[in-house]
């Protein structure tokens, strides 16, 4: 069962090209989850984690240079576990969406986590392909992290084939296209309903709506990083449908929309 759900920023970045946010976002975030749960706690993503700050290189000159992250050690996932009284040990389970390099950082913060993804994902980040070596960066989980790899199954979850990764409070949702084995984290809020961690499904607020709006420089960057971009926009349309259909049961948010963090962020501290 679920106690508490926080909302946590592990990254801000300041992208090139936002000319006022005309073009990309001036700023966006790493949105991220700390679960508290009778088991443990339960990162949903990290963010980047204190050996990322430690040696940015690691991430490529060309990442660095392109989103400008702030590298602000207060936003690290472990700091901000262990400002909330915990320790990274308390961190029992970690569910990725994906394993970008701005989702992974903060696995070796927290060595002692098993490690949620879909199958598929780690053999992508074990095994890239060319176009994919930049977005993976293997010294995130050099420190061997014990995985636990899942696959789809035939369970359903409001009309998708979902995977059970903790029991019945948190679920893995196939959302592919943006990465191979790129999903949603499903988490049960402790008043009824549930959060829907949709990852990097969709990057601007608006995709979602009905009918859709959207952020030309942030939709030409979603395309030209897609590993798949025609099931990225099929799964667009199935949150839009969700989001339609049971908005009120189900809070969908993205992991790089400021407000979508803001106004979880503010409703959590109320």
């Amino acid at each position: 069962m679920t106690t508490h759900i926080a909302h946590l920023n592990c990254a801000t970045m300041r992208p090139v090209g936002s000319f006022g946010g005309r073009g990309l976002p001036s700023d966006m975030v790493a949105h991220c989850l700390l679960v508290e749960r009778p088991e443990g706690l339960l990162l949903v993503d990290t963010g980047f984690g204190t050996a990322d700050l430690a040696d940015p290189r690691r991430l490529g000159r060309p990442f660095v240079t392109m989103v400008r992250p702030s590298f602000d050690p207060a936003e690290t996932a472990r700091a901000q576990v262990e400002a909330r009284g915990f320790t990274c040990d308390d961190v029992t389970d970690i569910a990725l969406t994906h394993l970008d390099l701005d989702h992974a950082g903060g696995l070796s913060d927290f060595p002692r986590a098993r490690v949620h993804v879909f199958a598929d994902e780690l053999d992508a980040a074990r095994n890239p392909k060319l176009n994919e070596r930049a977005r993976y960066v293997a010294g995130q989980w050099a420190h061997h992290p014990t995985w636990v790899e899942h696959r789809p199954s035939g369970e359903e979850w409001f009309g998708f084939t979902a995977v059970q990764a903790l029991g019945d409070d948190v679920v893995l949702v196939p959302l592919t296209g943006h990465t191979r084995g790129h999903c949603g984290v499903a988490v049960r809020r402790p008043g009824g309903g549930w959060l829907l961690h949709a990852g990097d499904s969709y990057f601007y607020a608006g995709e979602t709506l009905t009918p859709p709006t959207y952020q030309r420089g942030l939709t030409v960057f979603q395309t030209l990083m897609a590993a798949n971009n025609g099931q990225r926009r099929a799964n667009q349309e199935r949150l839009r449908t969700l989001r339609a259909d049971h908005g009120d049961e189900v809070l969908v948010f993205s992991a790089h929309d400021r407000s979508e963090y803001a106004a979880l962020a503010a409703a959590e501290s109320h």
